[in-house]
């Protein structure tokens, strides 16, 4: 009897999460915008527990900022802040692509391939949020394939942090498609167990999608500035 509100709780918290995830992605809610607990508990009809909880897992994912009395705000993101994620986020997936290419076995190879397939079809549907987590299985199969602990709980702790900056990247037009074409040369490195060619190709592919993401926010500055000088 007691699981209801445990489950009424857990829901209210994942709802919570995916639209103030989706209103950042979409620009409805801005960088420094401030997110009020009130207001959210008023609209939800909820306690603040479930919120706090919300908050407290979108500032670990880089969406908010929670600043000490003032309260969660939208965080800001800089071509600083990109580029820098992106240049651990090379080095580490790409030593780790190095290594997992001596150890991946045919069945491994054959779920790269499958979970390749799933990308595909979501790519073509145009289902960014299934694909985001499609895309972090096929790289968490070959991470943790690797065989280094450390390295595999660095990794998860890095892509964490910047969840917001690499599903920005991966809703830029095209660029699901592209990622496909990527795992796919990925694979064929795997299959041939040439651990330079992986690194190399993981690092290319993270630094095209820096690239995106840089272009993409360069482009809706131009477009505010415009707007605001019209």
């Amino acid at each position: 009897m007691r699981k209801k509100p445990i489950e009424r709780h857990q829901t209210l918290r994942e709802k919570i999460l995916e639209m103030i995830r989706d209103a950042i992605l979409k620009g409805t809610m801005k960088p420094g915008e401030r997110v009020s607990e009130p207001d959210l508990a008023e609209r939800f009809g909820i306690s603040r527990t479930p919120i706090r909880e919300a908050f407290r897992q979108l500032e670990s994912e880089g969406y908010l900022e929670v600043i000490p009395r003032k309260g969660a705000v939208v965080a800001s993101l800089s071509e600083r802040d990109i580029e820098e994620f992106y240049a651990i986020k090379i080095l580490l997936e790409g030593f780790a692509a190095k290594m997992a290419a001596e150890k991946l076995t045919v069945k491994d190879i054959d779920r790269l391939e499958s979970i390749n397939e799933r990308l595909k079809k979501l790519a073509a549907d145009g289902d960014v949020k299934s694909f985001f987590r499609v895309h972090n299985e096929f790289h968490d199969l070959f991470i943790k394939a690797s065989g280094n602990d450390k390295l595999y709980e660095m990794i998860n702790q890095l892509v964490m942090r910047f969840k917001r900056l690499r599903l920005a990247s991966l809703s830029q037009p095209g660029r699901m498609e592209i990622s496909v074409e990527e795992h796919c040369n990925m694979i064929e490195a795997f299959k041939n167990h040439d651990g330079e060619r992986a690194d190399s190709l993981v690092r290319h592919a993270a630094t095209i999608g820096a690239g995106v993401l840089i272009q993409s926010m360069s482009e809706a500055e131009t477009a505010a500035n415009t707007a605001e000088s019209a």
